[in-house]
């Protein structure tokens, strides 16, 4: 258990900016910064316009992450291994126990069983995790599957009619009015979800067929 943490914790801190890049589009998207906001949309329509400053633009601020983190660096070489990120400052009698121990166990069956009724429960948790992944893989197929023709068909009936549109209209513009839309004031919004979100819910998966 303890390198299962520790190995969730270097997961969570290498995909930190993920979570910070998110919170900053909501944050935008949300209008708590008017500046920013306004300059999101200076710069969605010079993109627009100007695709081919899209990778010069990510590079630039590539870039500057790095340049505004040089500050921070780390002053001495990292520790080899490092204890904080074993998560073994203060680490358990159990699990040390547990880690250590051979295989198959030379320990008592009641110990045995809670390690195993613990596992379970981790066990458990991954399970509904990857459940989860394979109901919304599941939805997504079933987009052109024919499952329920009513969202299949109204999924390719959408589609042609956006090939059509942009066929006909610019990508630029098409850009522009969904950036501006996605960017609206929270007053123009409705506080529903959104009729994607609910189409995409509603769509047939196998997670009601399994035991």
């Amino acid at each position: 258990m303890r390198k299962l943490r520790a190995n969730w914790n270097r997961a969570a801190a290498a995909l930190s900016w993920v979570a910070g890049a998110a919170r900053w589009v909501e944050d935008t998207r949300s209008w708590r910064n008017p500046a920013a906001t306004a300059m999101a949309h200076a710069v969605l329509v010079l993109l627009a316009w100007h695709p081919d400053l899209v990778v010069p633009t990510v590079a630039l601020h590539v870039a500057a992450v790095g340049v505004w983190r040089y500050k921070r660096r780390p002053r001495a070489p990292a520790p080899h291994p490092c204890v904080r990120a074993s998560m073994a400052e203060a680490p358990d009698r159990e699990e040390l126990d547990e880690e250590f121990d051979t295989i198959p166990s030379a320990r008592p069956p009641e110990v045995v069983r809670a390690r195993y009724d613990r596992a379970r429960m981790v066990g458990a948790r991954l399970q509904t995790m990857v459940g989860d992944v394979a109901t919304q893989a599941e939805r997504l197929q079933a987009l052109v599957s024919w499952r329920d023709p009513r969202p299949t068909g109204m999924f390719v009936v959408l589609c042609v009619l956006v090939a059509m549109m942009l066929y006909m209209v610019p990508m630029k513009m098409v850009a522009v009015v969904g950036g501006f839309y996605y960017l609206r004031h929270p007053m123009f919004r409705d506080r529903m979800p959104a009729p994607v979100i609910n189409f995409f819910r509603r769509l047939p998966s196998m997670s009601e067929r399994i035991m």
